[in-house]
């Protein structure tokens, strides 16, 4: 390739890349507070229902507080990842990149949900042996999920400002 043509397809590609990288507010380097609270919600949709579903089978099946905790975490990572890895591999991609590409996008968003979350049903007096029935059981893992969202918004622009996490999943659309 002579050097014009080398410099009008470089040109074309970076023209392409900052294209794309301005979708929806998650252009490299800064990230606006819409897109990360939307990556945000799409995380705490899928992590709530897996939280919620965990509490809710621990608590009815009278297990212990370390075991319900346990399995709540584990849902909510499984349907968190799952919306995600769903989400791509509609939009083509094989299982294995898929599951490479919710791993990089959720992960973090995640973790700092089931955290805060879970770290404040423990800390919450009594709410780790509330029931089903009790207000606060409800109140505790609602409020915990309300807060997680507050805190992890800040951490998903961060990380969609650095091309990363939620971000990842945009290379697909």
């Amino acid at each position: 390739m002579n050097n014009s043509a080398h410099r009008t397809s470089t040109a074309h590609d970076h023209a392409a890349h900052q294209a794309h990288a301005g979708h929806a507010g998650h252009q490299m380097g800064s990230a606006t507070w819409g897109a990360a609270a939307k990556a945000t919600l799409h995380c705490l949709t899928g992590c709530a229902i897996g939280e919620i579903l965990g509490m809710v089978i621990g608590t009815a099946l009278m297990w212990g507080n370390v075991a319900t905790m346990v399995l709540a975490i584990v849902l909510a990572f499984v349907c968190g990842y799952s919306f995600t890895l769903f989400a791509v591999r509609k939009a083509g991609l094989d299982f294995k990149t898929a599951l490479k590409v919710a791993l990089a996008a959720d992960t973090v968003s995640i973790a700092v949900m089931e955290l805060v979350d879970n770290g404040i049903i423990a800390l919450a007096p009594g709410a780790m042996d509330a029931s089903l029935t009790d207000t606060l059981f409800w109140t505790s893992l609602l409020g915990g999920l309300v807060i997680a969202f507050l805190v992890t918004t800040p951490v998903n622009k961060w990380m969609i400002g650095r091309g990363k996490g939620h971000a990842v999943v945009h290379a697909y659309h």
